[in-house]
This record gives structure tokens, sequence and C-alpha cells, in this order.
């Protein structure tokens, strides 16, 4: 299944709209006559400086507190505004040609949600009751989480429902959907809904969050364009960490399987999860995080904030997430990191070919790890140093008459180079001739 021709040259901007904007966690939360979505039209230029073609937004629906506990897929979140503001923002973006991708929880909805609320007085025959998964006497929850009520996926009104939604929002200026928790959802269930939906949007692109798995046959079997490539994700952030390029080498190959089939949404920081500076224990990789994430096949997301390595720490309690969805004030100061984005981003952008290059390895070891990423005739070569020693490279060596350092740390650009060296905890991308 061919994925949307955009997507090609797709490079996401993602944020946390609740956080971002200050409304979650918020004592007393603002009412939608605050307009708070607006404050996102603030800061697209900054996206567009950054080199981002789309932005990603995390869930702006009807919900009691962090946007995934859905009361209404139909209307926006009134600590974010109204529909108003939602056509405002989507103006905005077109106007700076940035694309709009929308976060979608169907696996389970919020207590407050209207039919859950009349299978609860209505009893175990009412047919609202159809709509949820039943444990026992009662019904299921997702992971346990008991304000997180299950949808039943067998049930066809929630096949509608769901697609109706996806349509909805489509028509009203949206480019694609996250389908939150997809990995908890039949895959048989999407297959019922998306093909519909692509009838009438054939350009719309939906990506599934999926943790683990078989992520081709989950692609294939869903019928989604791209899932979450949590793998690649692990890859990075941990070979660095334990000097292990040999784990970030296998990730890699595994990559490569995947890229046969479909292009996996890569990242090395979202909403979910630590922030890569605080994931590494060195922040001189944070550097060779971002060289990966950029320079491998793959549709890119960058977390608001990463650019200019904002930290912080996911927990495993009630307000765990806090610390990584922050809200943002002030525009983000000139500085390395930024720098590096936007260097790295333009030269994913010059290189439109890198969304579907795959890597092999021309060296590996535990700290030192040099590859090719190519598509048909086009290629880089890739060189990650995070030992502490010079790692000394001889082109030819690997196959390379000669090249020019297009990119690099400790080094200026060189041109038709045939040996070259990789500073300690350094890294350079050699364009070959």
């Amino acid at each position: 299944m061919a994925e949307p021709a955009w997507i090609a040259h797709a490079i996401w901007w993602q944020i946390y709209p609740l956080g971002f904007v200050g409304a979650f966690p918020a004592d007393p939360p603002p009412s939608a006559d605050e307009h708070r979505l607006r404050r996102i039209v603030g800061w697209l230029d900054h996206a567009v400086q950054l080199g981002a073609s789309g932005v990603a937004l995390g869930p702006i629906f009807s919900s009691r507190t962090h946007g995934y506990d859905t009361t209404d897929h139909f209307r926006i979140d009134p600590r974010l505004g109204d529909d108003e503001d939602f056509d405002h923002l989507i103006a905005e973006a077109r106007g700076r040609g940035l694309r709009i991708l929308l976060d979608g929880v169907f696996n389970h909805v919020g207590t407050e949600f209207a039919q859950y609320r009349q299978a609860l007085d209505g009893g175990p025959d009412h047919p609202a009751s159809r709509w949820f998964r039943r444990r026992g006497n009662g019904f299921d929850t997702f992971e346990g989480h008991g304000e997180l009520i299950a949808l039943n996926h067998d049930e066809p009104a929630v096949v509608d429902h769901t697609a109706s939604v996806l349509r909805h929002w489509l028509s009203r200026g949206a480019d694609g959907w996250r389908l939150d928790a997809a990995y908890a959802v039949p895959d048989r269930f999407w297959a019922q809904v998306l093909p519909s939906v692509r009838r009438e949007f054939p350009d719309a692109w939906f990506v599934g969050e999926v943790i683990h798995g078989d992520y081709a046959a989950t692609v294939d079997a869903s019928t989604f364009d791209s899932v979450t490539q949590y793998e690649l994700w692990k890859a990075i952030w941990s070979s660095l960490n334990d000097g292990n390029f040999h784990e970030l080498d296998w990730g890699l190959k595994r990559h490569n399987d995947f890229l046969g089939t479909f292009v996996p949404l890569t990242f090395v920081g979202n909403h979910d999860v630590t922030r890569i500076a605080s994931q590494l224990q060195n922040a001189a990789h944070l550097e060779h995080a971002l060289v990966l994430l950029l320079t491998v096949g793959g549709t890119p997301s960058i977390y608001a904030g990463d650019e200019s390595a904002y930290r912080g720490v996911k927990e495993e309690r009630r307000g765990g997430d806090d610390a990584v969805r922050p809200e943002f004030t002030t525009a983000p100061e000139d500085s390395d990191a930024l720098r590096l984005h936007q260097y790295l981003i333009g030269l994913r952008r010059r290189h439109p070919w890198l969304h579907t290059a795959t890597t092999s390895p021309l060296l590996l070891t535990n700290t030192q790890y040099v590859y090719r990423t190519a598509a048909g005739p086009e290629s880089l070569i890739v060189a990650l140093n995070i030992g502490d020693a010079p790692l000394l490279l001889s082109l030819p060596d690997l196959g390379v008459a000669s090249g020019r350092v297009i990119a690099g740390s400790g080094a200026p650009p060189q041109d038709d180079l045939s040996q070259t060296e990789v500073p300690p905890h350094g890294w350079l991308i050699i364009q070959p001739h």
C-alpha cells in the first residue's frame, strides 16, 4: 500500500497542546473563552525556521484530564477553545505551508463519554452497552486505569463512530492521524475503519502507536501507513549510553527490513518518554542521536523542546508525565542544539531520498560505527565515535575513493579527501565522490 506522496518530504514538530499552552495540569483549568489553542499559532514560525513541514498535535478533543480520556471526539477541549480556534490554527498553518496531524484515541474513552453514561444508566441490555468491552459484571478498562473505559471493537457502531470522527476532522483541514494505543486495538478494526475513510480522503496519512512486535505485519493487517518506531528509539539511546554500537547495528538491520514494507515514524523523543537530553548519560552524545535520526530512513518527528535540549524525566506515577509536557511561554534562544537541528533538518530536506534510505555498516566496534545510508544511486557516509580516542578513517578502506565532509564535529568541511579523523565523542557526515 502506497503512502501519500507528500509524506516523503514530511518532518514533524510534535507538541502536546494541553501542556504546551498551560491548560493541564492547571488549577483552575482555563475556559474556552481564553482560546488557548491560538497560542500555538505564535509558534508556527518557529516550526518553519526549524525546518519542519508539519505540526503533530497531541489530543485536542474534549476530556477531563490529560486528553487521552476523551469525552467527545467532535468537540475541541474547552480548556483549549472551540471550533473557530481550530479553524484559525489550520488556516495559519496552511499559510505557512505546514500540515497538521491529529491524535485520536479510539481504544478507550473517558468516564463522561455519552454512550458510557447511557450504558451505566440503561443497564446491560441498553444498546449503548454494546459499545464497551465487558469484564465480569462490569466494563473493561485500559491497562487497569479505571477512568479509561475500553471500547468494544467488534461493535459496528464503534467502527462507524471512529470513521465518522476521522472524516469530520479531515474535512475540517487535518492531514492525517496518529492513532493512540493502536497496539491494544485489533488490527481487523482498523482494516474496517481506514479504507472507507481513504476513499474520501486518499491523501490522508495514518500512523499507529505501536511499541513492539511485528511492525510490518501490523501495518499490513491494519492498513496503517506507518507505525511508531520504538525499537530504533531504544537502540539509539541505549547503544550510546552503554557504548554498544552492536545493539544499534542490530536495530538498524531491523529498521531496513521494515523499510522494505513501510516507512516508520522515527523519533528520539516524544510526549510519552524521558527527554533525550535527560536520557543520555553523556551530553555530547545528544548530537549523535540527532545525526542518527536525520540520516536514516523514516518520517522524523522532533518533540517540541528537544531542539533546545530541554530536560525532563518521565516517572511511573500519577502526574509522572508532567515534566516532559511543560508549558511553553518564551521563544527558544539560539543554541548549539537548535543550530544543529536546523542544519541536519536542512540536510535531510536537501536529500529527500533519505526518507526511504537503508543503512549498511562499514566499520563496527562497541564505540565506533561507520555506516552508508543510501537509496538508489544516492548515498552518504556517517561516522560516529563515542570513544575517548580519535577514529582514523581511510575512505578507500571503506570502499569509497574519496569524499567531502559536509558536516561534523571538531573540524570544518573538507573537500576531496581520502582519509580523515573523527575526534573523540565526535561525528562526521561524508558525501562520497
